[in-house]
């Protein structure tokens, strides 16, 4: 260990040999700890003791409790974030293959008429053969989402997509395609990232050189602009022009994103669009990728993090009323684990169960490993292993419902909403409590089920058991497909999913194994009683759906241990999210003592002392007027606290540095008037020092808003802002 100062002080302070510490004691002395150990009072040496075994074991572990929580909270968010990147990648890989194979088709029709030769391609202007040849392949990629944001990180898939196939990709943003920049900054954009040089020429003859001459000529060249509503019309259409010049002897494909096929006809100019040989691709909708993070982060269980209803009720409403985009959703979901592992104290368990291999948290096997339950407390383990296995049926009854909901366009983060809600839980337990077993039945009638249930009508769980009960065969039928894949894991509900999928194929083998010869008997069996047993099968897929609400559907704010796990302070993700920095301002000026954390000020909170910065004296001296501040007053209270620090400061070094009684005697002869003087030139030196105290204080409650400067009509006198928390 290297010795600190502090320790080499001590060194000199020539202490004896019999009052050294122990070595187990100097691995947890800190440095002030020696310093205080110097001094040769007895006193001091006891307080420095006993602040050394109040303290000393408190900080590392501290330390260690914070290290643990990032720690934790970098292994779960890791782990959600990728999660995340997945299921959006999935959710466009259909598009994304599609936009493959035709840029592999288009590149076949390029490439079909020739190759040119080096000097040809770098020719600074080339010759067409055909008019055809001057066409640009354009492919047009119709994006559905609200907000700018969400469609670059869409953009930034596909070039990366196309990446992984071989293609040359270039991705130029709306913003490069300005009038300021005209079209040498787009084709300095696409040097740069091609040639991979920082090139200050705007010319297509070296990008044409760097295809012919490094072998790149086995792969297109693709230019990817995202939103091509937001470019410049006039620099997009010379961009363009410039592109289908250079079309034969470079294989260029264009991608463009576009809000509406009209785009293009709106946007250029029609000799323009003439170069064009366009071709439409749609994306997944924004109500298709919020399921898809809704369904990867918060429904099922992967990294073990969870949020309470409220939490969720927020997000819901904040991604809807305030932002609107996936971006600031998962944005906000990061601030809400953020804030979960800073407040909770057993959060670092949760990265102990992220860790754990992902296998390990499906099928029967749920149970703790070896390693967290060594970590943990025996009942803690044990209610932990209880909790996993209740988010597990959770998790598979909330996807079910939103199995069947999708017929009727049900969004699973309302129905996410509905699912954590503990009231209703509590409820449909409090009606249900009287009930002597837990039976699973399919056989009674859904309306009781329902009834029982204390459905909230028109909500998205009563419109999901609404739809399975209005469903067709064909339809039930893949529904329970869907559910017998979904519950595999949970044996109560596969078994009941297999029993009503054996009923189905029975009613349909009894209609197959009817055979009419002609259409007139085919109508007349359209009976009542076909259709009433029709409608019994959907009445037990329905009362199916309700049993597994009833025994399954169990909240998370409603598990024992839940708070390991699930993130419940709506008010500090709000303020964290939203905010309200004027009252935070405020608060922090009020509350100044709790930031310092200084011994004077925490002990008399309440009371102005000349120890207070000078802004939270100033601040708490305004709560005492009104709209108007009058200025000579405010500077009068705050010269009166700050001159009592300096009057008792002035009197403690007097004390402390007595004069001897020859020079107290030589100072009463001086000079009166010399005196008073000296005495008037220090009052007005410390006129002025309290004056520029009061000016930047005052300057700044005028930068954070709670407070006007004065005006012409009133030059004394400053007006309040903010009032009240």
């Amino acid at each position: 260990m290297t010795p600190s100062p502090a320790m080499a002080a001590s060194d000199l302070a020539s202490q004896p040999p019999s009052t050294a510490p122990d070595s187990s004691e100097n691995d947890n002395i800190q440095p002030f700890y020696v310093l205080h150990k110097a001094s040769s009072s007895r006193n001091s040496h006891r307080k420095s003791a006993a602040r050394r075994i109040d303290l000393s074991p408190s900080k590392p572990a501290a330390a260690k409790a914070q290290v643990d929580a990032r720690k934790a909270f970098e292994s779960v968010w890791s782990k959600i974030h990728s999660s995340i990147k997945d299921v959006l990648r999935d959710v466009n890989t259909n598009v994304f293959n599609e936009i493959h194979s035709w840029v592999c088709q288009s590149f076949l029709a390029i490439t079909s008429s020739g190759v040119p030769t080096f000097a040809q391609a770098t020719r600074s202007f080339p010759i067409q053969t055909h008019t055809t040849s001057k066409q640009l392949f354009t492919g047009l990629v119709l994006i559905k989402n609200m907000e700018f944001v969400d469609d670059l990180l869409t953009f930034k898939e596909l070039g990366l997509c196309l990446k992984s196939h071989g293609c040359h990709v270039a991705n130029v943003s709306s913003v490069d395609i300005l009038t300021k920049n005209g079209v040498g900054g787009c084709l300095r954009s696409l040097l740069r990232q091609f040639v991979m040089g920082n090139l200050d020429a705007a010319d297509v003859s070296i990008l044409a050189s760097w295809y012919r001459e490094l072998g790149n000529q086995n792969s297109p060249v693709i230019i990817i602009i995202d939103d091509m509503e937001r470019c410049s019309r006039s620099v997009l259409s010379d961009f363009i022009l410039m592109l289908s010049e250079w079309a034969g002897k470079i294989p260029m494909i264009l991608i463009m994103g576009v809000t509406t096929l009209d785009a293009p006809r709106n946007v250029l100019p029609s000799h323009v669009l003439q170069q064009l040989c366009p071709s439409k691709f749609i994306l997944g909708s924004p109500a298709e990728r919020m399921n898809a993070v809704v369904d990867a982060s918060l429904v099922r269980w992967g990294s073990g993090f969870c949020i309470g209803h409220k939490v969720a009720i927020f997000l819901r409403n904040f991604f809807l009323n305030q932002e609107g985009t996936l971006t600031s959703f998962i944005r906000a979901l990061k601030i809400a684990c953020v804030q979960h592992f800073s407040m909770e104290p057993l959060s670092s368990i949760l990265g102990l169960l992220a860790e754990e291999d992902g296998e390990g948290l499906q099928g029967e096997r749920l149970a703790l490993s070896s390693k967290v339950e060594a970590q943990t407390d025996s009942k803690l383990a044990l209610g932990l292993t209880e909790l996993m296995h209740s988010q597990k049926c959770w998790s598979t009854v909330v996807m079910c419902l939103y199995e069947a909901g999708k017929y009727n366009k049900v969004q699973l983060l309302d129905l996410l909403c509905e699912a954590l809600d503990p009231d209703f839980y509590n409820s449909m337990a409090s009606k249900n409590q009287t009930r002597s077993g837990k039976g699973f039945e399919i056989s009674s009638s859904s309306d009781h089920f329902m009834a029982r249930l204390n459905l909230r009508k028109g909500g998205p769980i009563h419109q999901a058991i609404q739809k399975v009960r209005d469903l067709p065969a064909a339809s039930l039928s893949q529904l329970l497909k869907s559910w017998e894949n979904l519950s595999m894991d949970i044996l109560e509900i596969y078994d009941k999913v297999k029993e009503l999928q054996r009923m189905v194929k029975f009613e349909e083998g009894k209609s197959l194994k009817q055979d009419f010869p002609d259409l007139a008997k085919r109508h007349a069996s359209r009976s009542p009683a076909n259709v009433k047993e029709s409608k019994t099968i959907n009445d037990k897929a329905a009362t199916l759906i309700s049993t597994m609400i009833r025994d399954f559907m169990k909240p998370i704010e409603c598990v024992p241990y839940h708070e390991v796990v699930c993130f419940k302070d709506v008010e500090k993700l709000k303020s964290a999210l939203i905010g309200d920095p004027r009252r935070m301002i405020q608060v922090d000026l009020l509350e100044f003592h709790k930031f310092l954390q200084c011994s004077c000020c925490s002990k008399h909170c309440d009371v102005l002392l000349p120890s207070m910065p000078d802004t939270s004296i100033m601040y708490t001296l305004a709560q005492e007027h009104g709209d108007l501040i009058n200025l000579h007053d405010w500077f009068q209270s705050f010269k009166t606290i700050v001159v009592n620090c300096s009057t008792k400061g002035k009197q403690r070094k007097g004390q402390q540095s007595p004069l001897p009684k020859k020079r107290k005697d030589t100072n009463e002869n001086q000079n009166e008037g010399e005196a008073s003087i000296q005495k008037f030139d220090m009052e007005i030196l410390d006129l002025v020092v309290y004056r520029a105290r009061f000016c930047r204080a005052l300057t700044e409650l005028q930068i954070t808003g709670l407070i006007r400067m004065p005006n012409k009509r009133r030059p004394d006198c400053v007006q309040r802002v903010a009032f009240g928390l």
